[in-house]
């Protein structure tokens, strides 16, 4: 039996999330029976983070054992023709028998794009926020350097408690105008060697990578941000929500379709806490 380890990229704008709901159109629904239609199986796919109904994946990490003679080098194109146009392979490989698209992973990143701009752009429209108020990034930056760490973060957590708990470790988080034909790239953005700063762009990019999220996470800090970019709320007030640990005192969430799994990181040892199952934002677990 092999160990497949597959890299997609997909617009979640018309799925209802990666996990397989009753009666409901989901990525996870689609790759199972793409795999069934391919060899006759019917696997059970993992995957790195769980995306939720309109949040989008660049390179979202997925495996399955298949007894398929297959070689893992021809999946992809295998694969690809039983799938949507909406879900890509990127890659396939085989993979050591212990391998986990979800617990071997060390980290996950985010990507969330808000364009602000007063005038709207149909090409956009189903992969940011358009927020027409000038936005202060610089702000939004050094505001959202207090999330860095080990803490609990059940202030920017819908619904809490999902988990036993809700203490993550924040490894890097930065906020910064980027150009447009950088936003699809599937890799940190927003790190040396990443896309450069554009400040005159309006297009403006919120990363966040840790070792898991809570649900709708991102979202919660992102609308956040938001509030504290347009001078609603001053950059210190981020530490006083974190400690609150209080969901009333945060800002809204934002709209799913801004939000993107951008990587996993299985490579390297982050420090902090292990990795951990997201719950749901989109993904976050």
């Amino acid at each position: 039996m092999t160990n497949l380890r597959l890299t997609l990229s997909y617009d979640g704008t018309d799925f209802a999330g990666w996990q397989v709901q009753p009666n409901q159109r989901t990525v996870q629904d689609e790759v199972e029976k793409g795999i069934e239609n391919l060899t006759g199986e019917r696997v059970r796919v993992m995957c790195a983070g769980r995306t939720d109904a309109g949040v989008h994946a660049l390179s979202q990490v997925i495996n399955f054992r298949t007894t398929s003679s297959i070689p893992p080098e021809k999946w992809r194109p295998a694969l690809q023709t039983r799938l949507p146009p909406d879900i890509v392979i990127r890659s396939a490989e085989g993979v050591p028998d212990d391998f986990h698209a979800t617990y071997s992973a060390k980290s996950k990143r985010y990507r969330y794009l808000i364009l602000n701009s007063r005038v709207d752009d149909p090409f956009l429209r189903r992969f940011a926020w358009r927020l027409g108020y000038r936005l202060n990034v610089s702000d939004m930056h050094r505001a959202a350097q207090v999330l860095v760490g080990t803490h609990d973060f059940r202030s920017f957590e819908s619904n809490w408690p999902n988990k036993a708990s809700s203490v993550r470790s924040v490894y890097d988080v930065a906020v910064r105008r980027i150009r447009q034909h950088d936003l699809f790239l599937p890799k940190a953005l927003l790190t040396p060697g990443g896309a450069e700063e554009a400040p005159d762009e309006p297009l403006v990019c919120v990363e966040i990578e840790a070792n898991g999220f809570l649900y709708n996470m991102v979202r919660s800090i992102v609308g956040t941000l938001v509030n504290i970019g347009r001078g609603t709320w001053p950059v210190e007030s981020m530490k006083r929500i974190l400690e609150s640990m209080h969901r009333l005192h945060a800002g809204d969430t934002s709209p799913a379709q801004g939000l993107f799994m951008a990587t996993a990181n299985y490579d390297r040892d982050m420090g902090g806490e292990p990795g951990v199952p997201d719950e749901g934002d989109g993904t976050e677990e």
